[in-house]
């Protein structure tokens, strides 16, 4: 079911990242904490009670040296386009200033309902400007702080008070997106696919505004394909397209069980293609890398590019490339089978009496190495988890594990496994009082 949206806003300082871990019951770190596109979980789903919505986090407003920093207006304000209900958090110790009035009129342009968080209010003394923030011109107030859990559940409470409560539907259907910088062609391939079948279902709208997920058959089963082409420019706050799709592209991935990185095989490999994969893989979600725009049949050209691919992408050596043409309809019968096959290895379990054996055999040929007169130990190995597959390892001490062997255990499992198209997690546990 369609998920309502919730923005976090206000100026810099006044709590809204520690909102935004309450919110979402996990300490969710902003590695960096810079304009624009919020590098480490600026979107997040929030369950409360019989009610879920996704959490959106945002920069903060400085009017300062008379300079509005567009990065983080664009961020704002595409919080502002996607959002259901805007909580503008304030600082109830200060009173109010410049950067509460420039974005309370942003809010009351938008149209959209607004939840005013009076936060850091502790005690009597912290609420002595509260009642300044009434000439915003805003209903609907709260008393919170996130620091110390104060009016959470009551803030949580005005902002589902609207919302439909979630039905949990069990969809089987295998769901991919494409994904990646604007203006690759992600339109168009998600056309050339559909087209080539010819047996489109229904159109549904998503669970974000700005995208829409397309039921088709391919072979005669139902899968869900994510388009997140749907937002449209609007003003200036919009020209930057590059600098908010990749919060577009958050959401796709979070959804998908396959991610289509599409690269323009034109325009080359940016910085960005390399962050948007990132997501993916740090997701854990299934990845296949399509080359579009490429209408040529040079294979020394191809070779050269893929060569390129594996260069840039190194923390993607298993995803497969396809190269395609969505405008001329070249090879885009490769891709679903490329689908399939990363979808298969994320959800593959493997057996443990294959798994061991595999692993018993890796590392009599090729011992760890010793540290301190004391080497690793592996007792034996289970597939735990899928989505991606999670093996974890029984050892005498977890701290022996070397990144290189690591790599080198991870590699073994890979040559004698399919599991391409997707990641792979391994866990090293210590056997219970056994360190020897």
């Amino acid at each position: 079911m369609k998920l309502k949206t919730v923005a976090l806003v206000g100026k810099p300082n006044v709590g809204k990242s520690t909102l935004f871990n309450k919110l979402a019951k996990a300490k969710i770190s902003i590695i960096e904490d810079t304009p624009g596109v919020t590098r480490d979980r600026i979107y997040t789903e929030v369950s409360y009670r019989d009610y879920k919505f996704n959490l959106i986090d945002t920069g903060g407003i400085d009017l300062s040296e008379g300079v509005f920093n567009n990065l983080i207006e664009i961020q704002v304000n595409i919080a502002i386009f996607e959002a259901d209900v805007i909580v503008l958090v304030v600082d109830s110790k200060e009173s109010i200033s410049a950067n509460d009035k420039y974005l309370a009129n942003m809010l009351h342009k938008s149209g959209k309902r607004v939840i005013v968080a009076f936060n850091k209010i502790d005690n009597k003394e912290s609420e002595l400007h509260k009642f300044d923030y009434y000439e915003l011109g805003f209903s609907e107030f709260v008393e919170i702080s996130a620091e110390h859990s104060r009016g959470i559940n009551d803030l949580l409470d005005l902002i589902v008070k609207d919302f439909p409560k979630y039905e949990n539907i069990d969809d089987s259907r295998i769901k991919f997106s494409l994904i990646g910088r604007p203006n690759v062609g992600k339109s168009s391939l998600v056309n050339a696919i559909l087209g080539s079948d010819k047996l489109i279902v229904s159109d549904v709208a998503g669970t974000t505004r700005d995208a829409v997920d397309t039921i088709f058959k391919y072979n005669g089963e139902e899968y869900v394909i994510i388009d997140t082409a749907g937002i449209r420019k609007q003003g200036k706050i919009y020209e930057n397209i590059e600098k908010y799709s990749l919060l577009r592209s958050l959401k796709a991935i979070d959804r998908s069980d396959v991610c289509l990185l599409v690269i323009d095989y034109l325009d080359g490999i940016k910085e960005h293609d390399k962050h948007i994969a990132s997501y993916a893989l740090e997701k854990g979600k299934g990845i296949v890398i399509i080359v579009n725009k490429y209408d040529e049949n040079n294979e020394e050209k191809k070779k050269e590019f893929t060569k390129l691919i594996r260069t840039e992408f190194q923390f993607l050596p298993y995803a497969n490339i396809v190269f395609v043409s969505a405008l001329n309809k070249k090879r885009i019968n490769l891709i679903m089978p490329e689908v399939l096959k990363a979808y298969e290895s994320t959800t593959r379990r493997i057996q443990t009496s294959v798994l061991n054996e595999i692993i018993n055999e890796a590392y009599n040929l090729n011992l760890p190495p010793s540290y301190k007169g004391k080497r690793l130990k592996i007792y034996y190995v289970a597939c735990e988890d899928i989505k991606p597959p999670k093996f974890v390892f029984y050892v005498n001490n977890k701290n022996l594990v070397h990144f290189s062997y690591y790599r080198y255990l991870e590699n073994k499992l890979r040559e004698n496994i399919e599991l391409t198209g997707t990641p792979i997690i391994l866990k090293f546990k210590n056997r219970s009082n056994d360190d020897n």
